[in-house]
């Protein structure tokens, strides 16, 4: 019998899971004189943590996160927690950005009194030098301030926030041999939000007892089926990462039992899907959140292209914005994909209403598709029945209002 994982309805970040202990602070980041917006969080562990983590593709790579992989270099390397600011990104910022990076890391190791390193992350405007004073004084703060407290947890989720809306948390749980198991995570992320990953932070925390290898492994499979299967812009950040830290505490090992390490692997899935989906639902000033399903082609390959080009075009994002059921550019933008579409084979739904069936439009059904796309959440499937291959996709359309918000960033 399979172990029963549940999303909790109330996350409070990285407090529901035991054994951590975190803080949000103001530090003014952005230069603004706001000291009542938080921007740097601290997050700890009562032991050091096995650690793994997924990083940008971007040539163009933030200094934050080449620390975090030479952390991670050593199969068995151990770290104390995680320091993050929000505000700026330390990216495009040549050698005085690194120097930056692994300060605020040795910074929060001597303030904390831990003996393992931080890893490091920073979100914001790209290209400008990290107010390091400001940091530091910061990082001092948060130190004192570490808590297990729930609000502690709430602060840190808001601290790592830019244009987001609101935070974003989620937690999973399970119980094995009478123990509930914990993966808890906060995310941010609203804009250049496209693979590898987006513009984007994930932490996410668990009291199992595994090893880096493992969640190396369990965490790219995720973020594979999750974090890089969403898009709002297709834009590609410098700085996306996700990390996945484990303390331990529960003294549960998922390797000693492979109905266990099944659940693990499915709580840090559900975890990083909600935060995925959390990251769509507030795209910077979008309206709509679209589930793009794709099937029938000949390899996922074939299907991630489809969705890719439906997703991303402009076109089709304009319209569904204006709640225009405009199949036609959803066909076009599928078949500029170029993987052999037989026009005669490709299904069209909204929902569960036909649009396109063998080819032939569906065109009694047109009230019917407006009153889908009018809705803020709606599922289009492209059935090319040509094979097994699939591809979901979570996007969204396209306002002006993201035009006048991004022309000023």
């Amino acid at each position: 019998m399979s172990i029963q994982v549940k999303l909790i309805e109330s996350p409070n970040g990285i407090a529901d899971c035991p054994g951590f202990k975190t803080s949000g602070v103001a530090c003014d980041i952005r230069g603004k004189g706001d000291l009542e917006l938080l921007d740097l969080a601290l997050l700890t562990s009562e032991e050091p943590c096995h650690a793994a983590g997924v990083f940008t593709l971007n040539d163009v790579c933030a200094a934050p996160v080449l620390v975090c992989k030479e952390i991670l270099t050593s199969p068995s390397a151990k770290v104390a927690g995680i320091v993050v600011n929000s505000g700026n990104a330390n990216a495009a910022t040549a050698e005085q950005g690194m120097i930056d990076a692994k300060e605020m890391s040795a910074i929060a190791q001597l303030e904390t009194g831990m003996g393992s390193p931080f890893l490091v992350c920073s979100t914001g405007r790209i290209g400008r030098k990290l107010p390091m004073q400001n940091i530091k004084s910061g990082i001092t703060i948060a130190a004192k301030a570490l808590s297990e407290e729930s609000q502690n947890s709430l602060d840190a989720a808001d601290a790592i926030l830019t244009s987001d809306t609101g935070r974003k948390c989620a937690t999973a749980q399970f119980t094995y041999e009478g123990k509930t198991l914990t993966v808890s995570g906060i995310a941010k992320g609203a804009g250049m939000i496209e693979p590898n990953m987006a513009t984007m932070l994930a932490f996410l925390a668990t009291d199992l007892d595994v090893d880096n290898a493992a969640l190396k492994n369990t965490l790219v499979q995720a973020c594979n089926k999750t974090f890089n299967r969403i898009s709002i812009d297709g834009d590609m950040s410098t700085n996306d990462t996700v990390l996945l830290l484990a303390n331990g505490k529960s003294g549960l090992v998922p390797d000693d039992s492979p109905e266990l390490l099944q659940a693990f692997r499915e709580a840090v899935f559900m975890v990083c899907d909600t935060l995925a989906e959390k990251i769509v639902g507030d795209g910077e000033k979008i309206t709509k959140l679209v589930e793009l399903i794709v099937e029938g082609c000949q390899t996922e390959d074939d299907a991630e292209k489809v969705a890719r080009c439906v997703g991303n075009s402009l076109l089709v994002k304009t319209s569904w914005y204006g709640s225009d059921p405009n199949w036609g550019r959803l066909a076009d933008a599928a078949g500029y994909a170029r993987i052999g579409l037989k026009e005669a084979c490709f299904d069209i739904h909204y929902n569960e209403v036909p649009a396109l069936i063998s080819g032939i439009p569906q065109d009694n059904k047109l009230s019917e598709w407006k009153a889908i796309v009018a809705k803020k959440r709606f599922r289009i499937t492209l059935n090319l029945n040509q094979g097994s291959g699939s591809f979901r996709l979570l996007t969204s359309d396209l306002s002006e209002a993201y035009v006048n918000f991004n022309k000023s960033e």
